[in-house]
């Protein structure tokens, strides 16, 4: 039975049904691409057909074949969901809108997160509402994760899931009109894996003029595969399948064996004479191009998008706490993730021991963890986008410590999420093994985090100085908002930065 007030929006494949609830309009499982079915799996996103009638868009649809995650002691099914909704049309967006939108509103794409092997639109704490609340349209999306999405396949495209994200962009732009959005404001952003994708969708030609801002929080624009990386992670698939490394042998696998397949890729050595694994051993699957998104920014890429880029402050935490190694690290466990993720592991540790005299084997392992993963890759990008002065360049750190799991998980990964989506209260994210663990975070934290993004998606402003890449102005979000310059100089400076080309029009100093 439908409410005679429930909004219909005819977009260019068929006219879509949603519902209408406290103020705000909301569209689930609206196809942007054709089902990737068989060798299209392995193929671009195709268009959808369109469908005569009106298609229902009032419940959540399927989502990318993935395996269920678990992080040890902590529950992360607000970030993940609860695994694989099965249904072949899953490229598919969520829409929510304000009920009674005009137009001309701002549009944020968010991309989410998890390791390129799960997650999904699914997952409660990308709820949009307080976005529609607030004035913007906000669209959710899937796209293909795992072998599907990322596997370098010879005979196929390489990103596959990233090609996912542009088009998505592209259906946006032809339909977010009728959802009350201005097309010519789009704001794209997403947390790890999502936000590594951001980071390779600025490197990506094609991708020009389909947005005009980004906010990349925790991703890494260093966090790319080489080919030759990519390909040990395609021979070990391959293997476990008992096939050819060749798409058309991948195409006859069912979607249950390659995911299955994808969960027993751990553990392969990717370091090579020239580059060390970027992701130090974390997943098998990332993006796979031979010349790092920082340093195709650094070449002048993407110089007309708006650029916020940020990370928490311990990011490496969830990697070590929920799974009891943080308590147990010793020196040679500090030592091996440093040898993993740099050229020069012992002055790296001196200085981390330098800037962080007090600190617990465990401290540094996840401050050094924190920084391979998502640090230096996205200081990189910040440094690379700057030296462009076409476009403002913003960045911020998240130092807000959650006291869950017995006061250690702290300002983890995933931890400004809730805050961002204005969720602070969400039922998963607290009790046992909650998230945001026993104490209230700060009363205005979740309301003016929020507040923020949306500020920068409308105006372009976040509300502090735009980052130059010699004060490095840095707003470091807490219960106080303090911005700093540079606040994380000697570590910062420890890790090799990609070779910036200095603009003509604007030389800089030369940063030690």
């Amino acid at each position: 039975m439908h409410h005679h007030r429930d909004p219909v929006v005819l977009t260019a494949q068929g006219a879509v049904r949603g519902l209408r609830e406290d103020g705000k309009s909301v569209f689930l499982n609206i196809p942007y691409a054709a089902p990737p079915l068989g060798v299209g799996r392995f193929a671009p996103p195709q268009p959808h057909a369109s469908w005569g009638g009106v298609r229902d868009a009032t419940e959540p649809g399927p989502n990318a074949p993935q395996s269920k995650r678990k992080l040890g002691s902590v529950d992360m099914s607000p970030y993940f969901g609860t695994g694989w909704a099965r249904g072949e049309d899953y490229l598919t967006v969520n829409v929510f809108t304000p009920a009674a939108a005009g137009g001309g509103l701002p549009v944020m794409v968010f991309v989410h997160g998890g390791a390129f092997v799960a997650g999904s639109t699914r997952s409660a704490m990308y709820d949009g509402s307080a976005f529609a609340r607030d004035g913007v349209v906000l669209v959710t999306l899937n796209y293909r994760l795992g072998i599907a999405g990322f596997l370098h396949v010879p005979g196929a495209p390489a990103n596959r899931g990233l090609l996912d994200v542009v088009a998505a962009l592209r259906w946006v732009q032809e339909n977010i009109a009728a959802f009350g959005g201005d097309p010519h404001n789009v704001t794209l952003f997403g947390q790890s894996a999502g936000a590594t994708i951001i980071g390779g969708i600025l490197a990506t030609p094609e991708a020009a003029g389909l947005f005009r801002r980004a906010i990349v929080q925790s991703g890494s624009a260093l966090g790319a595969f080489t080919t030759e990386q990519a390909s040990r992670v395609t021979r070990a698939a391959a293997e476990a399948l008992g096939i050819e490394p060749r798409a058309d042998a991948f195409a006859k696998v069912s979607d249950e064996r390659l995911v299955e397949a994808a969960s027993r890729l751990a553990g392969i050595d990717l370091q090579t004479k020239t580059h060390g694994d970027p992701l130090v051993g974390l997943s098998p699957f990332s993006l796979v191009l031979d010349t790092q998104p920082a340093q195709s920014v650094a070449a002048g890429l993407s110089t007309d998008v708006d650029l916020l880029i940020g990370t928490t402050s311990e990011e490496g935490n969830l990697y070590l706490v929920p799974v009891g190694k943080y308590a147990t690290s010793i020196a040679g466990d500090v030592d091996a993730v440093a040898a993993r993720s740099h050229p020069d592991p012992a002055q790296l540790v001196a200085t981390y021991r330098q800037t962080r005299p007090k600190a617990s084997f465990g401290e540094l392992r996840s401050a050094i963890m924190g920084d391979a993963l998502f640090g230096a890759g996205s200081w990189a990008l910040a440094e690379a986008h700057a030296a462009h002065p076409e476009s403002a360049t913003f960045c911020y750190e998240f130092a807000w410590r959650s006291h869950a799991l017995d006061g250690k998980l702290g300002a983890t990964h995933t931890m400004e999420l809730p805050f961002v989506f204005d969720l602070p209260n969400l039922p998963q994210l607290h009790g046992p093994g909650g998230l945001l663990g026993p104490d209230k975070p700060p009363a205005d934290l979740a309301a003016r985090m929020h507040e923020t993004w949306v500020r920068f998606a409308r105006t372009g402003n976040p509300g502090w100085d735009p980052y130059d890449n010699e004060r490095r102005p840095t707003m470091r979000i807490d219960a106080e908002w303090t911005q700093l310059d540079d606040p994380r100089s000697p570590e910062r400076q420890a890790w090799p930065q990609p070779a910036v080309p200095s603009p003509v029009r604007a030389p800089l100093k030369d940063t030690p």
